[in-house]
């Protein structure tokens, strides 16, 4: 269903932008008469991608929401070579040496085709995975790289881990993990 959904996407897209940057220019350029009806093909077939781009999209959203599974819980998974914690302290263990702060960013955006799909969940309701996705995937970049600098560092943990995130523009967001990085006895 996705792989529909993305070629509905992929096609209202191209007909927007042949519609407007192709066709808009054509029509001024050829001064069609208010009454003319001689629209070339490639600009019916731009109109139709557009329109049946919409519908495509539309039908597989709609099918997906009546099989809304709950969801799985996700976690980031690190290769355990630095441990990651959200308290002050390691349970059983003392940091030895605070080696600084340590952090990771990343600024994730989604293509218009998926932003199209997310305006159709928000009118028939339900998760807007493409922005789950899309957050998963900033969550992972941004932790792999605050354990890359934690590693550059020599570190054993990170403590006082957090995330933080923000809309820069649009539907793009930054999200930011940060934390303090020490050496455990």
């Amino acid at each position: 269903m996705k792989t529909i959904r993305q070629i509905g996407s992929l096609a209202f897209v191209l007909g927007l932008f042949t519609a407007i940057f192709a066709g808009v220019p054509w029509a001024i350029v050829a001064g069609i008469p208010a009454g003319d009806p001689q629209v070339p093909i490639w600009l019916r077939t731009a109109i139709f991608c557009l329109l049946g781009g919409i519908l495509v999209v539309l039908a597989t959203v709609a099918i997906e929401q009546r099989n809304v599974k709950p969801p799985t819980p996700g976690a980031v998974e690190p290769d355990g070579s630095v441990l990651l914690l959200n308290s002050e302290e390691v349970p059983g263990r003392k940091a030895t040496d605070v080696l600084g702060l340590v952090q990771g960013h990343t600024v994730y955006a989604i293509w218009l085709g998926n932003d199209l799909s997310a305006i159709i969940r928000l009118i028939l309701g339900g998760e807007l995975t493409e922005y789950t996705d899309m957050m998963g995937k900033a969550r992972t970049t941004a932790t792999n790289r605050m354990v890359a600098q934690a590693k550059e560092m020599d570190a054993d943990a990170i403590i006082n881990v957090r995330y933080m995130t923000t809309s820069v523009i649009g539907s793009a967001a930054e999200l930011l993990a940060y934390g303090t990085a020490v050496k455990l006895g």
